[in-house]
């Protein structure tokens, strides 16, 4: 298929506002594409190349634009994707200048629209309304399968591409492959958020109340002596470790799939994030860490226990299935309750014990692997915030030479971009400012002034004392005393908290 079929439809998919229009210009176009074509285009729709980072930020790609465009369209899927595996494999010392070549010649080959479409894919900045779920809702159209069945395939593999080809290529038969496997890790079920306990019950009913911990989620697979322990981002972490390894081999199980947290403590106490994560660093002398910071695994949810998988199975039902294999001491502690004085009394002792807050399941709920719904609802009594930095400005004083003062973002479900909130320069140690100037020129897109924008990748957990409404930001809402207490590594983006989980809070 030709880029520029695509880059048509992309914008006419950007042009239209129903969401039933988008999934069937999106389906029309799946179904004219060639089996080795489908992962390529998947990426280039939701803006995210299956090579991963290309290795280039705004001012390479606006160096490399040429004046002129080519008069017609001849760059094909394959061409630009063997494109892009070059950017991404130039190493050396003339990588940026080898990187600069390929991207010419690319460019130079392109029409004007091609040309849009292509920078802001090298950069990340692609927004035409083709989110995941609404291009899973076009795979499934295009193969003729149900989508509540495509939706979970991705939601194992963890790759819309990955079975979008399959599907495609070999329909019904293609969606079997798709199953819990051990040792092949699915996207952790996600929560949205409540300001109060009480607004959480009201939301649910009768429901299963977990401490909420501030630590690092993990997802642990073991097979008779095999233990393998990934990150929310399905990053292998198994010998960095080695306390969950040895707590999982512990259990009176062959099989086992189990969802938690590990936490730093310190005679009993949580300790800060950051120093949770210092423990998944690399290169790290691992014997010396695990001496003087010490991890503890609690666990909350098992998905597949001894052949069984449970992913269909109610909370309530999966978390008896724990309680039978999985010491008290490894679990996160937890009560079903609809008493809203109850739950604050819990509340209060998991505040008072040094946690964040609380978790609220509904009990009924299945496992939904790497979606946020109602289902779960997290409650931060200390009332921050996940959110993306969307731009910063250089600094003055004693900052001066470093990148300070952030624009803060939260994310917008149904568009997939993000709501500007407001601006804050507080709580930053040094070594923060130093660490987000390096992190954030690497992301940089543009400037205006003394502003530098930058792609919205990093989430950062914010705190603040309340959220006012505010007619000077587009989402109607600010923070009130905004402060960071950290940047989140282990998140992404897309699992920022969204504009009406913030809007929750306002009065």
């Amino acid at each position: 298929m030709k880029l520029n079929d695509l880059v048509l439809t992309s914008k006419l998919v950007a042009d239209t506002s129903g969401r039933l229009e988008k999934i069937a210009l999106l389906a029309a176009l799946l179904k004219r594409l060639a089996p080795n074509e489908v992962p390529i285009a998947i990426g280039f729709l939701t803006g995210w190349p299956r090579q991963g980072k290309l290795g280039v930020g705004w001012a390479s790609v606006a160096e490399a634009r040429p004046t002129v465009s080519a008069a017609t369209p001849t760059l094909d899927l394959v061409e630009v994707d063997q494109t892009f595996t070059q950017l991404q494999s130039a190493r050396g010392k003339r990588s940026g200048a080898e990187r600069q070549r390929i991207l010419s010649d690319l460019l130079s080959r392109s029409t004007a629209d091609e040309q849009s479409f292509l920078a802001a894919l090298a950069i990340g900045e692609v927004r035409q309304g083709a989110l995941d779920g609404v291009l899973t809702e076009a795979v499934a159209r295009a193969a003729d399968l149900p989508s509540n069945r495509v939706r979970r395939a991705v939601m194992l593999a963890g790759d819309l591409g990955t079975v979008a080809e399959a599907v495609l290529t070999e329909g019904e038969a293609g969606l079997s492959r798709y199953a819990l496997q051990l040792f092949r890790p699915v996207q952790p079920m996600l929560a949205d958020a409540a300001p109060t306990v009480q607004q959480a019950l009201v939301s649910l009913g009768t429901a299963v109340i977990e401490w909420k911990l501030d630590g690092a989620r993990v997802q642990v697979h073991r097979e008779g002596d095999r233990v393998a322990v990934y990150t929310r981002s399905l990053n292998d972490v198994t010998p960095a470790v080695p306390e969950v390894v040895e707590a999982a081999l512990a259990l009176p199980v062959h099989e086992i799939i189990l969802d938690g947290e590990v936490i730093a403590l310190k005679d009993g106490r949580p300790l800060a994030f950051q120093d949770t994560m210092r423990r998944f660093g690399k290169r790290l002398n691992v014997d010396a860490l695990r001496a003087t910071l010490p991890l503890t695994p609690f666990f909350f949810d098992v998905l597949r226990l001894d052949g069984e998988d449970l992913l269909d199975c109610p909370l309530i039902e999966r978390l008896a299935r724990l309680d039978a294999v999985v010491p008290a001491a490894l679990r996160v502690p937890r009560l079903t309750t609809a008493d809203v004085a109850e739950a604050q009394r819990f509340e209060a002792d998991a505040i008072a014990r040094g946690h964040e807050g609380l978790m609220a399941k509904l009990p009924s709920a299945p496992y939904a692997a790497g979606r946020r719904g109602s289902a779960w609802i997290k409650i931060k009594t200390a009332r921050t915030l996940d959110l993306v930095v969307l731009a910063v400005e250089w600094g003055s004083g004693r900052r001066k030479g470093w990148l300070s003062n952030l624009h803060l973002g939260a994310r917008e479900p149904t568009t997939g971009g993000f709501v500007m909130l407001g601006k804050t320069f507080k709580g930053m140690t040094d070594e923060i400012l130093e660490w987000q100037t390096k992190e954030l020129l690497a992301r940089e897109t543009h400037r205006d002034g003394h502003i530098v924008f930058v792609r919205p990748e990093l989430v950062v957990e914010v705190a603040f004392n309340e959220v006012q409404r505010s007619s000077q930001y587009p989402g109607g809402v600010t923070l009130r005393f905004a402060r960071i207490k950290g940047y989140r590594p282990d998140k992404r983006a897309s699992e920022a908290d969204t504009i009406d989980a913030v809007r929750a809070f306002a009065p």
